[in-house]
């Protein structure tokens, strides 16, 4: 079994359902209303560890009612919890997503995943060092990942970046990172607003490192010969929250079992595919048994 080391936030997501998407001003009636654990960094260590991984969780909570949830949770689905610290004065981060005509809008406030530091990460950096593969997304604050991903580079461990919230990313970042999945919005923003190249020709720069997911045209990456296209499976879509992470959990899960790349692209598209076919980012999540007895 691969070692999976995520290094990124922790939420507790309140998920309100609507048939309609509430304009400026506007008060609508909704349907339903869940409590739901959450976070991009936390989502993709739950996929890691469904998918088939050993998974580790490095980041922050606050001492608090949504803290201890998150705790029990990550606990309940495997991921080992052992480097998250626990924060006073300051809560745990949260996120409100309105699910609505078939996508969803969703509002991060960060707080205690800010509270990560460098000093942070040298406390885990044994840790860190052990893993097959250190996960990285942009919901801690953005010296931390710069910081953990050069470590990474410096000790040859290969490092995943889901670069979201997009940003412009600096050159040591892009370097740093083994493998880069944004989707195809945040392709452009993260190599800078005067880029003027098409997807296409950024995706030729970063040959097998650079992945694009597409939502439902699929995924697109180029093998060095060749831009590849894996398309993506029709199914019937409740939430697409937390798609995203699915698809990184189980891409990290896959390599760090030894697949090829496209391979573990196809697996990890699979994956997503089913999980936004319930409700909720890490209860929709497949496991790995469920992932090998879909057709």
């Amino acid at each position: 079994m691969g070692k999976v080391v995520v290094v990124g936030s922790i939420n507790v997501d309140m998920v309100f359902t609507s048939k309609a998407r509430p304009k400026a001003g506007e008060t609508v009636l909704g349907e339903e209303f869940y409590i739901i654990p959450g976070g991009k960094g936390a989502n993709q260590a739950v996929a890691a560890s469904k998918l088939g991984a050993e998974s580790l969780m490095l980041g922050c909570v606050g001492n608090d009612s949504n803290g201890e949830f998150s705790l029990l949770n990550l606990n309940k689905m495997n991921v080992n919890t052992k480097c998250i610290q626990i924060v006073n004065d300051v809560p745990t981060g949260v996120a409100n997503i309105i699910v609505a005509e078939g996508d969803n809008s969703i509002i991060v406030i960060p707080g205690s995943n800010y509270e990560i530091t460098k000093e942070t990460i040298d406390q885990n950096k044994n840790v860190i060092l052990e893993a097959d593969i250190v996960m990285l997304q942009l919901e801690i604050p953005m010296e931390v990942a710069e910081y953990t991903a050069e470590i990474c580079k410096g000790n040859n461990v290969k490092v995943m970046l889901n670069p979201a919230p997009a940003v412009e990313l600096s050159k040591n970042l892009i370097e740093n990172s083994t493998y880069m999945t944004p989707n195809e919005h945040e392709l452009k923003i993260i190599f800078g607003k005067d880029n003027t190249e098409d997807a296409d020709s950024i995706i030729k720069n970063y040959p097998n490192k650079l992945i694009v997911t597409m939502g439902s045209k699929g995924v697109k990456y180029y093998d060095g010969e060749e831009i590849k296209n894996i398309p993506a499976y029709n199914v019937e879509i409740v939430d697409t929250t937390g798609a995203g992470d699915t698809f990184n959990g189980g891409l990290a899960a896959a390599l760090v079992r030894g697949e090829k790349l496209e391979e573990a692209i196809k697996f990890a598209n699979k994956a997503a595919a089913l999980s936004i076919t319930k409700l909720g980012a890490q209860s929709g999540m497949p496991t790995l048994e469920q992932l090998q007895n879909y057709c």
